[in-house]
């Protein structure tokens, strides 16, 4: 191990995951602030992926034995793991956006008239089903690992 590996890649690691929040802090209640940092956060985040994939960390590949089977056996475990948490994140991303406006729209139907209650709370739970099935989905990839 050389000093790249034991120090400068944790630090770089630490300081992308640093950055984003350094930059809410910073432009807290400037307008368009929101979206710049969303933008902040997404670089962060692919800039640490790209850096676990490119400089992998901890022996997980070795010369000795079939390396090239264990290399697609974590390589595998891995993408299943992603694919999992892609599943998980996306659902509830899209379970979040329609509540977030499929219940302001049923407290204000239900408060015009209350006969509307149970039609409004069935946009909401649809909403959240969206949330249901990509944990569901999640769990069917998982047990598959």
């Amino acid at each position: 191990m050389n000093i790249i590996e034991i120090m400068l890649i944790p630090l770089f690691a630490v300081a992308m995951l640093i950055l984003p929040m350094v930059y809410v802090l910073r432009r807290k209640n400037k307008p368009g602030a929101a979206k710049k940092a969303f933008a902040v956060n997404i670089c962060s985040f692919f800039s640490m992926l790209a850096l676990a994939v490119i400089l992998p960390i901890g022996g997980f590949v070795s010369a000795a034995g079939d390396a090239a089977e264990t290399a697609k056996a974590i390589s595998d475990a891995g993408l299943g793991y992603i694919a999992a948490g892609l599943s998980v994140g996306l659902g509830s991303i899209g379970c979040g956006i329609a509540v977030g406006s499929a219940a302001p729209a049923a407290i204000g139907a239900v408060a015009e008239d209350p006969k509307a209650f149970s039609k409004a709370l069935i946009f909401v739970a649809l909403g959240e089903g969206v949330a249901l099935y990509g944990f569901l989905i999640s769990f069917m990839i998982l047990s598959r690992l």
